[in-house]
């Protein structure tokens, strides 16, 4: 058989099997990069099954792959669930971060690790990088001890903060986005929204990309390092992206009821955490896809009515 042409760059994704680690797996993988990506619960067969808690199987991937890059996706991103589970949280989104830092830094890899607009309170939109965090929850005090624990074990590390993302989902649950899907489609029963807390809904292909490209500049470049923003540029509540996925579908939305209150339930939010992207932009670094474009993509496989289907491909 004909020798394969083996890329000679080589990445190392972590949270691989993720909603975000999918994607940038992917966007490396589709331009000659070769990529390798590490899961945990979801690992086999197209992973590696590493635990990121276990420092020797950190150290020996590493140190066996010898990765240019490390993208670090894997995090514990539900906030409810950092609140219930603080310690076990901490592990993942702190100690397993600074521990791939030292490691990526003990090979000379670039890190880039993935961070979120949770680290501020979200008072004082936009947010530039150089702005202090005050994050109103334990998910984004964890984000931001990562990150702190990154850049001591690594100063030449990337950071990024993104917001909340959206994309091709295994199942709607995987998205804060996407799992309005059951509530938009089923109209016979109203649907309560919250229409306080201010998102930039984010799709996952186009955070893969700014990494690829990230990556690719510092490969030329050492002095790309630090904190970087990346967010689309559509403002939403959680009731304005129902509607918008609602209208997507040619779907009725009038079941939809806009809850304005602050939520009372659950982690605290931030109102409004706007992430100011010009020092990418600058950079020549981004690509956004309209929301419209990017959910449709995301939910037809999901859609419950037939009928829209034929109405699209026949």
């Amino acid at each position: 058989h004909e020798d394969v042409d083996i890329p000679s760059r080589r990445v190392l994704i972590t949270g691989a099997t993720g909603l975000l680690g999918r994607a940038v797996f992917k966007e490396f993988n589709q331009n000659n990069w070769n990529a390798v990506g590490c899961g945990y619960r979801r690992a086999q067969p197209k992973f590696e099954q590493i635990n990121l808690l276990d420092s020797v199987a950190v150290h020996e991937i590493i140190h066996d792959f010898q990765p240019h890059v490390i993208v670090h996706c894997a995090a514990e991103r539900r906030p409810d669930v950092v609140e219930s589970q603080p310690d076990a949280a901490s592990q993942l989104n702190v100690a397993a971060s600074g521990n791939l830092a030292k490691e990526a830094a003990g090979i000379g890899a670039f890190l880039i690790y993935i961070s979120t607009d949770y680290v501020f309170d979200g008072t004082n939109p936009p947010y530039k990088e150089t702005d202090i965090p005050n994050p109103l929850n334990l998910y984004g005090k964890t984000k931001l001890e990562g990150e702190k624990a990154v850049l001591e074990n690594n100063d030449g590390a990337a950071i990024l903060r993104i917001p909340v993302l959206y994309g091709e989902v295994e199942r709607l649950e995987e998205s804060a986005v996407t799992v309005m899907f059951d509530k938009v489609q089923f109209s016979n029963k109203s649907a309560n929204m919250d229409h306080w807390q201010q998102r930039f809904p984010t799709n996952v292909k186009d955070v893969a990309t700014v990494c690829r490209q990230l990556a690719e500049k510092r490969m030329l470049d050492p002095s790309v390092k630090g904190t970087f923003h990346w967010s689309g540029n559509e403002q939403m509540t959680k009731y304005e992206m129902a509607c918008a996925i609602a209208d997507a579908f040619n779907l009725p939305s009038s079941h939809l009821r806009p809850i304005t209150d602050c939520p009372v339930m659950g982690a605290l939010r931030p109102r409004n955490a706007q992430l100011d992207c010009s020092k990418l932009e600058m950079l020549g670094i981004g690509q956004r896809t309209p929301f419209r474009a990017g959910i449709k993509e995301s939910l037809w496989p999901f859609l419950v009515d037939k009928r829209w289907r034929q109405t699209v491909f026949h």
